[in-house]
């Protein structure tokens, strides 16, 4: 069982980036900042040699991987991502039961993890 679920947008959108920047996979992290207090980082991961061992990865029903980095598993548990296009723009929505709050931007999240 995996630690998040990619909808299938998701993962034809990852396969796309894969493709368009000839990289092994695209990577989820959380990290502290923001005015909510973390944010979410992105990022695209060229070689399967520069992961870690307890990182956790996602394959797409394609092959790319979605990585996501092993300080950010306990804030990912259960979170759903989507891609998800409007006539503003499109991008990943990421469905996550353990964020508290958002801020208006929905980059920066707070996780009440007591």
């Amino acid at each position: 069982m995996s630690i998040l679920s990619l909808t299938p947008a998701a993962q034809a959108q990852i396969d796309k980036l894969c493709d368009e920047n000839k990289c092994f996979g695209i990577s989820l992290n959380i990290k502290g900042g923001g005015c909510a207090g973390y944010e979410y980082e992105w990022d695209t991961v060229s070689l399967a040699s520069e992961l870690h061992d307890d990182d956790e990865v996602v394959q797409t029903e394609n092959g790319s991987s979605f990585i996501i980095g092993s300080h950010s598993l306990m804030f990912l548990i259960g979170t759903e991502v989507d891609y998800v296009k409007s006539l503003v723009g499109s991008n990943f929505e990421i469905k996550n039961p353990n964020a508290h709050s958002s801020c208006g931007c929905g980059v920066s999240v707070n996780f009440n993890m007591e």
